[in-house]
């Protein structure tokens, strides 16, 4: 944290602690996650689910890795700081959102969800307070600490997601669940954005469905064939409940705004839309309105086409050339008219046997095992080991560097 100024703590969670900081080389305001837990190894952080599921996603409605870097045991990650979020702008309004306002807003989030989706992760804690807003007036999902595989097995942990955006399948415990719970949590979202209050609001698991099958009615769970079973499980018991209409609870939204939230809120987890299918839906082809910036309204594209014109976020510049913290040495001199990275990995592992001192740790060149740093995917990146813990400084390119002992920059993250 040396390169850093403290400013302000942000948000203090069950994992981590997110501080307000200032880049003390380029002045840039950041925000940095230092996790609770320690860790003795830089490669068991990279292991860590939000930084596996954010160093493969990459889209505008995801927040932005910047860097990550372990310091004394503890392991913090850089992001985009993004100080406003949907919990927000749900609590400063006074008067309902539009309806224009509201598609901005739920469409933003699928596009998400629909990238996150695609890249085989589900969020699992999908809730306003977890939805930022750039300055841009862009919605981003933040917080991927609970997130999973979507090809991962069970048991997965008891706790995930707040409450109020449980779907049904994690409340009754159901042993499988996958990517609809975020779909399920999108519905309460947008219900909440019509409504200014959560729609379902339990305070404890069994109240929770209670009060679900309160608004959608006892019959729409036991048309989902898993639920009689799970409810007996748990030793749960529903007295018969009718369902109220969504259009009595929301008068202000449209039938294609209740047809959608309905599907969103489906009890039978496969017959929820996928964030990519929802976005097809006719309620998207009306106007949107960004309600962060009260910008001019975006223009509805056709159904067909994803994603949404939104405002323009300048193209991510190429990373740079990764050899370039490799010192002067005659394998540098292979490398030069490489055609691509392949042929310059050929081009490492036939050095290996008669080159390996190419790399510098402290002060002397030092022996290490580029096959190692080439399967974990970093190249020729300099990465200490059990060996190489105890030195605080390395050299990058012949320059001597002040650098943490374990550290990943923007254009490593995501090569």
């Amino acid at each position: 944290m040396r390169r850093f100024e403290e400013i302000k703590v942000i948000g203090d969670g069950a994992f981590g602690v997110v501080t307000k900081c200032k880049d003390k080389e380029t002045g840039e305001l950041v925000a940095i996650k230092k996790m609770k837990q320690r860790y003795l190894a830089f490669e068991e952080c990279l292991q860590l689910k939000e930084v596996v599921s954010l160093r493969k996603i990459k889209h505008d409605n995801i927040v932005k890795l910047l860097q990550l870097f372990r310091e004394n045991d503890y392991f913090y990650m850089v992001f985009e700081l993004l100080e406003s979020s949907l919990l927000n702008s749900l609590n400063q309004r006074s008067v309902p959102f539009s309806e224009s306002e509201i598609r901005y807003v739920i469409h933003q989030i699928l596009n998400g969800l629909n990238a996150v989706h695609k890249q085989g992760f589900f969020h699992r804690d999908m809730k306003p307070d977890n939805l930022l807003w750039s300055n841009k007036g862009i919605l981003k999902i933040a917080d991927f600490g609970l997130a999973r595989e979507i090809r991962s097995r069970p048991p997965f942990t008891e706790y995930i997601s707040t409450r109020w955006y449980r779907a049904p399948e994690i409340i009754l415990r159901h042993p499988f669940y996958n990517s609809p719970v975020d779909i399920w949590a999108v519905g309460a979202i947008m219900a909440e954005l019509f409504m200014l209050k959560p729609l379902f609001q339990g305070t404890s698991e069994a109240d929770q469905l209670i009060k679900i099958c309160g608004v959608l009615g006892t019959s729409a769970l036991q048309d989902w064939q898993d639920s009689q079973k799970l409810i007996s499980k748990l030793g749960i018991r529903l007295s018969f409940t009718p369902a109220v209409s969504l259009a009595t609870l929301m008068p202000n939204a449209s039938s294609e705004a209740i047809e959608l939230m309905y599907s969103f809120l489906n009890f039978d987890p496969s017959k929820r839309p996928s964030a990519a299918l929802a976005l097809n839906h006719p309620f998207f082809e009306g106007e949107m309105r960004c309600p962060f910036t009260n910008d001019e309204s975006i223009p509805s594209p056709s159904v067909n086409i994803l994603p949404v014109p939104r405002p323009s976020i300048p193209p991510c510049p190429l990373p740079p050339d990764p050899f370039k913290f490799i010192n002067d040495s005659p394998i540098r001199q292979n490398l030069v008219g490489a055609p691509d990275s392949f042929e310059k990995r050929r081009l490492i592992q036939a050095k290996i046997a008669t080159d390996t001192n190419f790399i510098r740790h402290g002060t002397t060149p030092t022996r290490t095992n580029p096959q190692r740093l080439i399967n974990n995917g970093f190249l020729a990146r300099p990465i200490p080991h059990n060996g190489f813990n105890n030195s605080k400084n390395m050299y990058y390119g012949g320059t001597k560097s002040a650098k943490p002992e374990c550290f990943l920059d923007d254009d490593d993250l995501f090569n």
